[in-house]
């Protein structure tokens, strides 16, 4: 099977990063208002406020029917967390996962955060899953392979104890939310589609502190750890340069 990936110049990977750059700007703030007793619905409705003022449209809206500017996952979610009446409370942890689309360009970035205090296993999830992150693109250079990304960040995930899901996956990006070629964060290195200059993509690793298993809610969006553990995410939209990665989200 061909997979096309579109390659973008160098003009089309600028405007992404002004896409990034906004989306970048509304996690800093996310750092300060996320707090014990805030629902998630007020998270989405200030990263959709937020946006407007910028002249951006949240991407995920109307994305396959989901209602949400945001994916605010809290503690044992994985991703794709519908915002609700959930209040947070001291101690829990939060991934805002958002799409944003200037001008047709789009950028795509998650954070996990702290609320208030947090237990030290907890701090430790999420450095381990930031870094993680880190250790994908340290990989994402012209001429290697997608493997060698996934394969760096499942090493360094295990070698932390925390286990990487399987079912939800980096992927290409550009105009469209999802393009080749997809990114997993697991498996062996030299394998994969080989890495090009103009290649836009974002890794997007998901650490468990139990098994990597997953189990969608009701709702058919919400994925949970299967065994209850809790679940961090961290994401950047970065683009193939001849002189190395470029995080279009860099916050």
């Amino acid at each position: 099977m061909i997979t096309m990936i579109v390659i973008k110049t160098n003009e089309e990977i600028m405007k992404m990063k002004k896409a990034g750059e906004i989306l970048a700007a509304c996690h800093r703030d996310l750092r300060t208002f996320i707090r014990p007793g805030i629902t998630t619905k007020a998270i989405d409705d200030y990263v959709e406020q937020f946006l407007k003022e910028q002249g951006a449209i949240p991407e995920q809206k109307g994305y396959h029917g989901y209602p949400f500017a945001t994916c605010t996952s809290v503690n044992d979610v994985i991703c794709h967390g519908f915002p609700g009446q959930t209040v947070l409370t001291e101690g829990d942890i939060v991934t805002v996962d958002m799409v944003v689309n200037l001008d047709g360009w789009l950028a795509d970035s998650a954070w996990s955060y702290a609320v208030g205090n947090i237990s030290e296993a907890s701090k430790k999830l999420l450095e381990v899953t930031k870094e993680s992150l880190y250790k994908g693109i340290e990989q994402a250079v012209v001429g290697n392979r997608i493997g060698d990304i996934s394969h760096a960040v499942q090493v360094y995930a295990e070698a932390h104890g925390y286990s990487v899901v399987r079912d939800f996956i980096g992927h290409g990006i550009g105009q469209k939310m999802h393009e080749e070629p997809q990114v997993p964060h697991y498996g062996p290195p030299n394998r994969g589609t080989r890495l090009k200059a103009g290649m836009v993509l974002t890794i997007e690793p998901m650490l468990n502190t139990g098994k990597y298993h997953s189990k969608i809610d009701q709702d058919g969006w919400t994925a949970r750890t299967a065994d209850g553990g809790l679940s961090a995410q961290y994401e950047h939209t970065l683009a193939i340069t001849e002189d190395g990665p470029i995080i279009l989200t860099a916050q």
